[in-house]
């Protein structure tokens, strides 16, 4: 969209309408058509706005601009697999909730391919913000001290609701892809190099194609300079061992599928390259017996044949909880913890977790991971929380990260306030009268 001038014509919906760049900020401009697609996903997701939505929204997106522009100046960088996973569990997320991909399609009015491209970009400079955002305020601290005087200066009543939180432990199996599944595949990339190198195609053409990593397909499969440590680890074992851009390498499994890649470039320790990513399809038959199994271990959990403990340390496939007994970590930039609200377990854990009491073992379940993988899941809850008014001897921590999102928030709105001052801005008149949350937009 940013690439568009001033008068440029659309058409949405059938109706024809001119667009127009309304802000300036820096050298970015602002569309009209980005404040009606702002306003119609705000619009979707039931947001509420604490001013005129006519200028906070635009504000709200020029804000964005000035923290993109300084990650930009920063060197921070999304990798084109973390875009792509962000993504895929983004659709994942809304697959479940409306129930069948059909569904989602028809209620969006595209392909899954289609939105996973135009998730892309908000996925990116959403996940560039938030980085920024985070670089910023990353030395604020707060003492035990801030947090009992905080405690003290607020009533009572004005106090914080902590809402119910739970721990939980899981147990997951992976459906396994029969090898008839996996040689099919294996051949069809084989087929792709031998048509690159015999010259009727390119790498980059079977990319757009066959790719099934959006994020990066509809670049012709080209990821930018990226280093060793944000790959998976397979794929980058294989990627930084290539020296020759006109040969493409060996198959290579990765936790995401399998894949080709080409060479493109090396800078430092940094690796520039094409890759083609194609998954197996999990058939039905084996998320069923599966399922079978999974019905036999519940089973024998809730005639105590063996502790929830042993299982998910001797039995599961979840690599991220089996070294902790299975249970679930909630990690944010506060730290980790085993507690989780509700809203930050994953949609279909949290639905089951809803409907147990502390102790018991739910029915197999299946659900798609994050890595976009259909898995197979029992869980157990085991201790819940529920919400009460804070208190400082039993909610210390949540305490202390109230003061500490404060300061933080402080930090952050001084230093949007100086950015304004020191970066053009230019903005159609009738935005000049808005009542902004933010001084200095208007010059």
């Amino acid at each position: 969209m940013a690439g568009l001038t001033a008068g440029a014509e659309l058409k949405k919906d059938s109706i024809n309408y001119i667009d127009e760049v309304v802000w300036v900020v820096g050298d970015e401009p602002i569309l009209r058509s980005d404040i009606e697609v702002a306003r119609m996903q705000a619009e979707q997701e039931g947001v509420k706005w604490s001013g005129d939505p006519d200028c906070r929204i635009p504000e709200q997106i020029a804000v964005q601009k000035l923290f993109l522009n300084q990650a930009a100046l920063d060197s921070i960088e999304v990798t084109e697999a973390e875009i792509s996973q962000g993504v895929d569990q983004q659709i994942n997320a809304w697959i479940q909730m409306i129930g069948s991909q059909e569904k989602l399609e028809e209620y969006r009015k595209q392909s899954i391919s289609q939105i996973r491209a135009s998730l892309h970009d908000e996925f990116k400079n959403r996940e560039l913000t938030n980085r920024m955002r985070r670089k910023l305020v990353e030395d604020v601290k707060v003492t035990p001290a801030d947090v009992r005087r905080y405690f003290n200066d607020v009533p009572q009543d004005s106090l914080p609701v902590i809402p119910t939180t739970v721990e939980v432990q899981i147990i997951t199996l992976e459906p396994r892809v029969p090898i008839e599944e996996i040689n099919k595949v294996k051949d069809e990339l084989r087929d792709y190099t031998e048509r690159v190198q015999s010259g009727q195609t390119s790498f980059a053409t079977l990319a757009r194609l066959y790719s099934e990593d959006p994020g990066s397909a509809r670049q012709g499969g080209e990821m930018d300079y990226i280093g060793r440590g944000m790959l998976d680890p397979a794929f980058a074992q294989v990627a930084f061992n290539l020296t020759d851009p006109k040969k493409i390498s060996k198959i290579v499994e990765s936790e995401f599928g399998f894949h080709i890649i080409q060479l493109i470039d090396k800078r430092g320790d940094k690796i520039k390259c094409r890759h083609i990513l194609r998954k197996p399809t999990v058939p039905q038959s084996a998320i069923e017996k599966t399922m079978a199994r999974m019905d036999s271990i519940v089973t024998e959990l809730r005639q105590n044949k063996f502790p929830f403990e042993e299982g998910a340390t001797y039995i599961s496939d979840d690599k991220d909880t089996r070294n902790n007994r299975g249970l679930m970590s909630n990690v944010s930039e506060d730290g980790r913890t085993s507690r989780f609200e509700m809203k930050d377990l994953p949609t279909e854990i949290a639905r089951v977790v809803d409907t147990l009491q502390v102790g018991q073992v739910s029915d197999p379940f299946t659900m798609i991971n994050s890595r976009g993988k259909t898995t197979c899941v029992i869980a157990k809850l085991k201790n819940r929380t529920d919400s009460h008014r804070a208190k400082i001897t039993e909610d210390f921590q949540v305490m202390s990260n109230i003061v500490l999102e404060k300061e933080r928030q402080k930090v952050l709105r001084e230093w949007v306030q100086k950015k304004i001052k020191d970066t053009y801005v230019r903005m159609d008149e009738k935005y000049k009268g808005c009542d902004f949350e933010y001084d200095g937009w208007v010059r």
